[in-house]
């Protein structure tokens, strides 16, 4: 018999609880119910329900053949799906969120790409520092720079986000250059209000150090530190998707090489991976190859003209 077909009526009447109400629900007869789940008990080799003229409960084996069961459904359920929308022509609205700096710097032209790609793709970009509701603001996909991820969503990492510490030429002009961690004390910092305290933290080598800083200016977000900084008010800490063209014409200048901060990963969040958008499943599949590598494109960029 149908080996999906007899998983199906498994996993229905473990959740149901009664052969008559699987039957009526699955549209068959009480004895089809009996043959599928005896098919399914041979397939597995182990006896799955106790059966009764009561009730219906799981044996140990059922209980532990139950979840993958449940995995199989949702794969032939999602391969079916695939195979609907083959040929077909993405469609249709995405709603996307993302920080406003990573939407400046790269996310806004990596969708006008994707749309030269797919016209009949309508895209509305919503951008906010804060994590999104994604259930309760209708959003398909949520593209954030962290490292602290909800179990519950489903996520796929995009990139790196490297960060690096700078200032601009007017600032170190009247303050001098730091030229290890320790002088961080004596210079004006400012700080993203999501920050880590009122301290630097570095990795050089093998090395981890952790520098006691005074912030002079606060901001949560990060476009308006990088505006901070290019007007003198002190060191910054900013990532590196968003500092190329100011490295590149001497706008900012690069502090303390060597000197590594952590890493945030930056992910593209969804709900679910059934039933998914074709559009949607297009969009994160063409941004995980765009970002894609060892590092992401614009450190490479940033390597490649030693900054």
């Amino acid at each position: 018999m149908d080996r999906l077909t007899a998983a199906r009526v498994f996993v229905e009447v473990a959740d149901r609880g009664s052969l008559t109400q699987t039957a009526e629900h699955l549209e068959m007869s009480a004895a089809m119910v009996s043959r599928y789940l005896s098919a399914a008990e041979d397939w597995l080799g182990a006896r799955l329900l106790h059966r009764t003229t009561r009730k219906v409960s799981l044996t140990d084996a059922g209980a532990a053949a139950l979840p993958s069961c449940r995995q199989l459904l949702e794969l032939a359920d999602e391969a079916t799906h695939i195979a609907a929308e083959r040929g077909r022509e993405p469609a249709g609205v995405l709603r996307v969120t993302s920080s406003s700096s990573f939407a400046e710097a790269e996310l806004t032209a990596a969708l006008v790409d994707f749309q030269r790609q797919y016209a009949q793709v309508e895209i509305v970009l919503s951008v906010s520092d804060k994590a999104s509701d994604l259930v309760g603001e209708r959003v398909d996909l949520a593209v954030r720079i962290t490292n602290t991820l909800d179990p519950a969503m489903i996520t796929r990492p995009l990139a790196q986000c490297r960060s690096m510490l700078c200032a601009s030429p007017a600032y170190l002009a009247l303050h001098g250059e730091p030229h290890s961690a320790e002088d961080l004390r004596q210079h004006r910092c400012i700080a993203h209000a999501f920050g880590i305290g009122k301290q630097y933290r570095f990795t050089r080598g093998d090395e981890t150090i952790t520098v006691p800083v005074s912030w002079s200016f606060h901001t949560n977000e990060t476009a308006v530190l990088r505006r901070a900084v290019l007007s003198g008010a002190g060191i910054g800490m900013l990532p590196t998707y968003y500092l190329g063209d100011d490295l590149r014409t001497g706008r900012l200048v690069r502090l303390l090489r060597g000197h590594e901060p952590g890493l945030l990963g930056i992910h593209a969040i969804y709900l679910s991976r059934q039933h998914q958008p074709l559009a949607l499943r297009l969009l994160v599949d063409f941004l995980a190859a765009r970002f894609a590598g060892e590092q992401a494109p614009w450190d490479l960029a940033i390597e490649a003209q030693q900054f």
